[in-house]
């Protein structure tokens, strides 16, 4: 093996350098990742743009979280994976051992630890990530697919907080999705396979036509301005409002359309993150003599993730929509100024051949 790879460095807003650096050696219970596929994401372009995130990753550093690799280098006492293995790592690692993650609520863990560098060469995996969210990528399964593992764990996360399975009592649930991009088309694609009723909400045509090929049996053209709920209760059955809406934008108007969108009793999933200090105006009167249920929810679990993966070794389920194109690690700032420009949804990185 080299002893260098190419790894893309966030060195601040909108700074990106490929350089080449030492390829990381296993230490006890890690392993060493070569990087087959690690797929943009809209959390990436975030990062790119604020030159960091408060959570995740301070600069200087590498990035990338969504991530499908073989096992190139095991360290000392680590028995369950040998060198080989296709997998898929979580980007997150809980501590099962607080409240949260004993409650079944590992996303909130008190000590969460995070995992960045996915658009690079080669990845040091620790510990607690080999022994707690790494899972091996069924045979046959193509590996640019098998790295859209994280953000559908993310969506699957969200749909168990959608309590869909109440709603159903009906029958299938009509749900609206505000956001045509990745997130908001992977909570369509898992409707739509749940056999519920899911209507996608956007201001870009070709996007909702990615939402029709996802599973979509409604779309509804919106403006970028506020009054939108209107248009979007007038696509749901008898104009009455959806049962569920969820927010896939992290835009604050578009939070305050969903809660609009809903009937009486239904719930409000604000999924897509605000940046940090923002507020909204609410109607308090609406909240309270429709019953509405409004939740925030952030990441996945280590559970989503297993469900996730399964879910995308199924051929049926129609995530290549998602694909937009493949770059090598030396094209990652143009992969994700094409985000920014909308001209694709996600980009594919890679710097190895084993994808």
């Amino acid at each position: 093996m080299a002893e260098t790879m190419k790894g893309a460095l966030l060195l601040g807003p909108e700074q990106v350098e490929v350089r080449e650096l030492p390829i990381p050696r296993p230490g006890p219970g890690e392993v060493v990742l070569r990087v087959d596929a690690a797929t943009t994401c809209g959390t990436d372009v975030k990062v790119f743009r604020r030159g960091g995130h408060p959570r995740m990753l301070k600069v200087p550093t590498l990035f990338g979280h969504e991530m499908a690799g073989t096992v190139a280098m095991t360290g000392s006492g680590v028995t369950i994976l040998t060198e080989g293995d296709r997998v898929v790592v979580g980007n997150s690692a809980p501590c099962l051992e607080c409240s949260y993650c004993k409650v079944g609520r590992e996303n909130l863990c008190q000590d969460l630890h995070y995992l960045n560098g996915a658009f690079a060469e080669y990845i040091l995996v620790p510990a607690r990530f080999v022994e707690r969210n790494t899972h091996r990528v069924p045979d046959g399964m193509a590996m640019e697919r098998a790295a859209l593992t994280e953000p559908l764990a993310c969506v699957l996360h969200g749909l168990d907080a959608c309590e869909m399975d109440r709603y159903a009592r009906s029958g299938p649930v009509e749900a609206v999705v505000f956001g045509g991009g990745p997130i908001g088309l992977l909570f369509i694609g898992a409707l739509a396979v749940g056999g519920h009723r899911p209507i996608l909400a956007d201001p870009n045509p070709p996007r909702l036509e990615a939402g029709r090929a996802m599973g979509a049996v409604g779309t509804v053209l919106i403006g970028r301005e506020a009054g939108q709920a209107e248009k979007v209760r007038a696509a749901t059955s008898g104009g009455a409002g959806a049962w569920v809406a969820v927010d896939a934008t992290g835009a604050p108007q578009v939070w305050v359309e969903a809660v609009s969108s809903v009937r009486p009793g239904g719930l409000v999933n604000f999924f897509g993150g605000c940046a940090q200090g923002t507020s909204i105006e609410l109607d308090t009167h609406l909240v309270h003599y429709s019953e509405l249920t409004l939740k925030g929810v952030y990441h996945h679990r280590p559970e989503t993730i297993r469900r996730a993966l399964d879910m995308l070794a199924d051929p049926a389920f129609p995530a290549d929509v998602l694909i937009s194109a493949r770059r090598p690690i030396e094209q990652t700032e143009e992969a994700l100024r094409s985000m920014i420009r909308r001209e694709t949804l996600k980009v594919v990185i890679s710097g190895t051949e084993g994808g």
